[in-house]
């Protein structure tokens, strides 16, 4: 198998029109091939710069998950920190667990980052949103967001056989004021992702949220829920 690693997005696109298969950190695929044979020709994105950002706004796809530091959110960070093991954390990149992954430990906190995914194609890059990326998996070359306000993220323990609940949220504020709360729950491999105004407080997002499928979760799941809310959001001031 030949290794390629490019340097620059049109340098990418070529080995994609060639026929390269892109691979980040082969984490899921390796024991495919060893299965079934090795592609004649891969392709990496750990040598291309967009692919590797990282920071307050931005997480590029070919970033290893034990890199994610306190330069994105903390949502992000702690969501991150969480995959596997930390063999798996060294080698597993952002593009391999949003859209190679079954399970996508990231999904969530990007979901309530409210992301926008750039997407590499032969003859054109572009962004879009993550539901066009879990429909579609194309080529990820990074993802974008506004930084939030604040922001969360809960592993909890799991049931023997099922993938961990996971829990995500982040505050943003509002277009024309005010702030905007974010909520996503990885349930078994389903993701649910809900949104609030918060206009008044916690109690009043947690209302609006029970009125949705996130409410109707196990009351244990719907407890992490409670406590990042009322974490994230501000408590009224005292009149």
């Amino acid at each position: 198998m030949l290794l390629r690693l490019p340097t620059s997005v049109s340098e990418a696109q070529e080995c994609m029109a060639e026929g390269a298969v892109p691979i980040g950190g082969a984490t899921l695929v390796w024991a495919n091939w060893q299965r079934d044979g090795f592609p004649e020709h891969a392709m990496s994105l750990r040598e291309l710069p967009e692919a590797n950002a990282i920071g307050r706004e931005a997480l590029g796809a070919a970033v290893v998950l034990n890199r994610i530091d306190d330069r994105v959110p903390q949502a992000l960070r702690l969501a991150a920190a969480t995959v596997g093991t930390g063999a798996v954390r060294r080698t597993a990149t952002v593009g391999g667990n949003i859209v190679g992954s079954t399970l996508r430990d990231l999904l969530p906190a990007a979901l309530v980052l409210d992301a926008r995914a750039v997407v590499l194609e032969p003859d054109s890059f572009y962004e879009t949103d993550l539901a066009e990326v879990l429909a579609k998996s194309p080529l990820l070359l990074s993802l974008r967001w506004r930084a939030p306000i604040a922001s969360g993220f809960r592993k909890l323990a799991g049931e023997a056989g099922d993938p961990p609940p996971l829990v995500a949220a982040a505050l943003h504020a509002a277009d024309g004021g005010g702030t905007r709360l974010r909520v996503a729950v990885r349930d078994g491999y389903e993701v649910l992702s809900e949104s609030t105004e918060c206009t008044a407080d916690s109690e009043q997002a947690l209302d609006d949220l029970r009125r949705t499928a996130i409410g109707a979760l196990h009351s244990t799941v719907w407890e992490v829920v409670r406590q990042q809310v009322t974490d994230l959001v501000p408590r009224p001031a005292d009149g």
